[in-house]
């Protein structure tokens, strides 16, 4: 049989972002740059940290996400994503349970639009000719140190990110429903970079993400592209065996 996840959502289910699905126009943001660490974690949690809804990637892996954007409709920020590899179904997924953002404007539209479980969090991403940094602080204490070495140009074709799945409820028929939202940008590249992954700190417990040890690194790459943000097109109903739960808004 199948692994599949072993985590209940079901305790801190009002404390989710709330997701009215709207005809608003997605956002287009340009130039975006955006670093990738994908380090393995230890198999102890490889379970637990997912709903039974999703598969887990063998070996267990975490993603670290920090994105740029130079303009938006609210504004510049800068967030930050620790996500959890997994597959809903057949499909490579991320799991994101916990993000942090330098602007209160774009946390609110984030959660509300995408249902991204964004928090208020001093996020920096920097750019030197021999490396990428990456670093987070919350309420003073640092949940996030990361770094991309010895930086090489790749093709935009060569870089790929995998798709979210953000942990929300939802507003659908007059219900008020906890689901795993699919997101999924679309990405015009202008440049790309890879090079060595380095993670200095990752605090599980700040990201809800307990056991999520990194052990062994395994990519990275730092890109500047153009992101349309989508549409909300699939629902996945936390709960239920992955065959079973897939729901199209």
């Amino acid at each position: 049989m199948p692994l599949t996840g072993t985590l209940d959502v079901r305790p801190g289910e009002a404390d989710l972002p709330l997701v009215v699905p709207s005809g608003e126009e997605p956002w287009q943001l340009e130039r975006v740059a955006q670093l990738q660490l994908l380090y393995e974690i230890d198999d102890a949690a490889m379970l637990s940290l997912i709903p039974p809804a999703l598969h887990p990637t063998i070996p267990p892996t975490v993603f670290v996400n920090v994105l740029k954007v130079p303009d938006s409709p609210v504004g510049p920020f800068t967030m930050a994503q620790v996500r959890i590899g997994c597959r809903s179904a057949a499909r490579p997924r991320a799991f994101l349970r916990r993000a942090y953002c330098d602007s209160q404007a774009a946390v609110e539209v984030l959660r509300e639009r995408w249902g991204y479980p964004a928090a208020p969090g001093a996020v920096r991403l920097e750019k030197r000719h021999y490396e990428v940094v990456a670093e987070v602080d919350v309420a003073g204490t640092r949940i996030l140190e990361g770094r991309m070495l010895s930086p090489e140009a790749i093709s935009g074709g060569d870089v790929q990110y995998i798709s979210n799945v953000n942990l929300a409820r939802i507003e659908r028929d007059g219900a008020t429903l906890t689901r795993l939202i699919q997101v999924d940008p679309d990405f015009v590249f202008h440049s790309a970079e890879r090079g060595q992954p380095v993670v200095d700190r990752l605090d599980p417990d700040a990201w809800q993400l307990p056991g999520a040890k990194p052990v062994f690194p395994v990519s990275a790459s730092y890109a500047v592209a153009d992101i349309q943000m989508p549409h909300l097109r699939y629902l996945v109903d936390p709960q239920k065996r992955p065959m079973e739960a897939v729901e199209r808004i």
